[in-house]
């Protein structure tokens, strides 16, 4: 039992250093962390702001927690959009992110994802937040974690329907609290 609180005592004492990094770095656009509660370094509170120039989300204020296992960085964090969850290919509906890079660094089952895609201990809360800032500029309709909306943003991007451009400003102005 000494090691897994070892291993625990190594990625708080990690984490700690990455927060106190990355609350201190004024070259990160865009994102915001803390924790969610001061006796916990193993749970942040991240605000992700989206660029005006996005062109789907653009202007977007989306909070989201980041919960790191004690077992970290050997394993991946769980990212989970916060309420108004953003309508978007990647995002499940519960506010669950599906990304590659925070997969358990194993083969996947059902190979779509190579092993380098996947988790790797040279990840950091700061490359997780960069890669999910990317994902609001370019979304991934391949691999879909909300199915709806992938198939309105193949739609739109056919020039067929504006219903998913229409989700993704209605998504923005709740961001803001203005719905």
């Amino acid at each position: 039992m000494a090691s897994s609180s070892t291993s625990s005592a190594a990625a708080a004492a990690l984490l700690g250093r990455q927060l106190k990094q990355m609350q201190s770095d004024k070259d990160i656009p865009g994102i915001s962390c803390g924790l969610v509660n001061d006796n916990n370094i193993f749970e942040w509170e991240v605000m992700l702001m989206i660029n005006d120039d996005c062109k789907y989300y653009g202007g977007g204020n989306f909070r989201a927690y980041l919960a790191f296992p004690p077992t970290y960085p050997l394993m991946p964090p769980k990212l989970t959009f916060q309420s108004p969850v953003p309508f978007h290919p990647n995002i499940y509906p519960t506010g669950e992110l599906c990304i590659s890079i925070l997969h358990p660094p194993e083969e996947d089952k059902y190979g779509y994802e190579a092993a380098s895609e996947r988790w790797s201990p040279v990840q950091s809360p700061e490359t997780i937040l960069l890669s999910v800032i990317s994902l609001f500029e370019d979304p991934n309709d391949e691999s879909p974690a909300n199915v709806e909306a992938a198939r309105m943003l193949r739609e739109d991007r056919e020039g067929k329907n504006k219903d998913f451009r229409r989700r993704c400003r209605k998504c923005v102005r709740e961001s803001l609290g203005e719905d």
